[in-house]
C-alpha cells in the first residue's frame, strides 16, 4: 500500500502535462469528506490516504504519494436531489428560502446559480415540494458548500488586492480630528415600501402543474 499524506488543491502549481500523465482515483462524497481512507487508483495501486484532520478532498484535487507520484481526484456521480424553482408559480428567490431552511437543519448543500443539490432524503423532498419547489432525483457529482470557517488543508486564497485592516483609508477628503468644525447631522430617514407577498399557490389536483 502506498501512503498519501499531501494534497494539492486543484493541482495548484502543477504543469498540465503532469496532470495528464497522472493516475486517477474516483471517489464519492462520503469518502472525500474524510481525511483518512483507502482507495484504488486507475493503475491498480492501493492507496492509504492520511491527510490533516478536517481536510476535504474535492474533484480536481491532486494527491501526492510518498514516492512522489501524483493521483488526480475525480468526483464520482452519485444519487442526489436536484432542486429548482417553479417558474410557473414561484421565482428564483424560492431557492434562497430553501437554502435557509436546509441550512437550519445542517444539511450539506451544493449551491448553483439556478439550482441546489442535496443528498437523498424523502422528508426534505416533501418539505421542498410543499414550498412550491421542483425536486428531481439525479445522478451527478456532489461538491457541497464548505463552511465559512472550515478548517483543514483545503483553503482557497482570494486576494482582493487590498487590505481589509482597521487602518485602511477610505478617502474621506478631510481630517476627523478633535478640532474639526463641521457638524455631522443625522441623515433623514427614508421610507421603504414593502410589497405584500402573493397568496401561495396550492399544488392541488386541479393545478395542472406537475412537480
Amino acid at each position: 500500500m502506498i501512503q498519501v499524506s499531501k494534497l494539492l488543491a486543484q493541482g495548484a502549481g502543477l504543469a498540465p502535462v503532469l496532470l495528464k500523465r497522472a493516475a486517477a482515483v474516483t471517489l464519492d462524497w462520503d469518502t472525500r469528506q474524510k481525511s483518512r481512507f483507502q482507495a484504488t487508483d486507475s493503475q491498480g495501486r492501493e492507496l492509504g490516504v492520511f491527510l490533516p484532520r478536517g481536510t476535504t478532498v474535492r474533484g480536481g484535487d491532486v494527491l501526492v504519494a510518498e514516492d512522489g507520484s501524483l493521483v488526480r481526484v475525480v468526483a464520482a456521480p452519485q444519487a442526489l436531489l436536484r432542486i429548482t424553482a417553479c417558474t410557473a408559480h414561484g421565482s428564483p428567490f424560492d431557492l434562497v428560502r430553501a437554502a435557509y431552511h436546509l441550512g437550519n437543519r445542517h444539511v450539506q448543500i451544493e449551491l448553483k446559480p439556478d439550482h441546489l443539490k442535496i443528498e437523498p432524503d424523502h422528508v426534505l423532498a416533501d418539505m421542498l415540494r410543499a414550498m412550491h419547489l421542483i425536486v428531481n432525483e439525479v445522478e451527478e457529482t456532489f461538491e457541497p458548500e464548505a463552511g465559512a470557517y472550515a478548517a483543514g488543508g483545503h483553503g482557497h486564497a482570494h486576494d482582493h488586492g487590498h487590505s481589509h485592516g482597521a487602518g485602511h483609508d477610505h478617502g474621506h477628503g478631510h481630517s476627523h480630528d478633535e478640532g474639526h468644525a463641521h457638524d455631522h447631522k443625522p441623515a433623514g430617514r427614508k421610507t421603504i415600501a414593502i410589497q405584500a407577498a402573493p397568496a401561495p399557490h396550492v399544488h392541488g389536483p386541479g393545478c395542472g402543474h406537475d412537480h
